[in-house]
């Protein structure tokens, strides 16, 4: 199987990891993404992700991927550590690899500060792992959210996916009758796949934020709900999915709420605060909209959609694809 491990298997990794240190706030544990330590007037936040299935663009998903983690935790990403396995010492694979991480991590306004670099021909394309740095005075866990929370979401589902099945995927999107104009429209939406503004202008009233990445916005409500032990409850034809991602998706038959979602982000609110958050977002030019709620406590968690129960987080529709 390609992808995340699920939550059993994921579950006895876990329970084999980690040392007793009272400076951590949030160790491993599922549905968190990062760590947190207590430096005493300040919490850093820490957050490692891989990315190798993106040829195109693995340098600008790579860092915008580990950032958006550090982001959705509360904290403003300001350091990267940088690993890259290259398939072949080739000059111009390893040039546009290190021209898409800088150009990326300056406009995202975050240092390279170490990492390693090799080669390894068991690879057939780029494999990054980044880990991501920064600091807050109020950590936002992806468990924080209570009965009664609203959930939000920006931009909408898909919105990585998109770009990639406009990029490289592209010929068999345009053999399956997507356009043109569409093509070009869904390949810009790699621009979008930073929620760092999405976070911070949502951190003040959040009770708990996630980011979705594999698995979509569908896994992301289960890594929420796992995280918090809440149940949530969820619309489909709530969720805001754009006309190029509709096109795409159902060109190759993937759910937009089944797949990579990088560029949105799911956060809770207090009933109380929903409008201030979109509020806020609208200000800083992002879409967003209410989604669901928070219906209720659950051991382990629990997703409901369109009413029905969800029996665990599905896998990613994108996997078949590169198989």
């Amino acid at each position: 199987m390609t992808g995340k491990l699920d939550p059993e298997a994921l579950a006895e990794v876990l329970a084999a990891t980690g040392v007793e240190d009272p400076t951590v706030l949030q160790g491993a544990a599922y549905g968190e993404d990062a760590a947190a330590i207590d430096l005493g007037d300040r919490t850093l936040v820490v957050s490692a992700d891989p990315i190798s299935l993106a040829a195109e663009a693995v340098g600008r998903l790579a860092v915008h991927v580990a950032c958006n983690d550090v982001a959705a935790s509360g904290a403003d990403p300001r350091w990267l550590t940088n690993t890259v396995f290259l398939p072949t010492d080739d000059a111009d694979i390893r040039q546009t690899v290190v021209e898409q991480v800088d150009a990326t991590a300056e406009r995202v306004g975050v240092s390279v500060v170490g990492g390693h670099t090799e080669v390894l021909p068991a690879l057939d394309r780029p494999l990054l792992s980044m880990t991501a740095m920064g600091t807050t005075d109020r950590f936002i866990a992806s468990g924080g959210a209570a009965p009664g929370d609203r959930l939000v979401l920006t931009k909408g589902a898909g919105i990585e996916a998109t770009a990639i099945l406009a990029t490289d995927f592209r010929e068999a999107c345009a053999d399956a009758g997507v356009s043109e104009a569409t093509l070009d429209a869904a390949a810009a939406f790699l621009d979008e796949v930073s929620v760092t503004p999405d976070a911070a202008a949502l951190r003040r009233w959040a009770t708990a934020m996630h980011d979705p990445t594999e698995g979509g916005l569908l896994t992301a409500l289960h890594e929420l709900a796992g995280a918090g032990d809440i149940e949530v409850a969820v619309e489909r034809a709530d969720v805001p999915i754009r006309p190029e991602t509709r096109a795409c998706c159902a060109a190759l038959d993937v759910d937009p709420l089944a797949t990579f979602g990088s560029g949105a982000l799911l956060a809770a609110v207090p009933p109380e605060h929903v409008e201030d958050a979109l509020d806020a977002l609208e200000t800083a030019g992002i879409e967003g909209g209410e989604i669901g709620k928070v219906v209720g406590e659950a051991d382990g968690g629990a997703v409901t959609l369109d009413g029905d129960p969800m029996g665990g987080p599905p896998r990613d529709g994108f996997y078949p694809l590169w198989e």
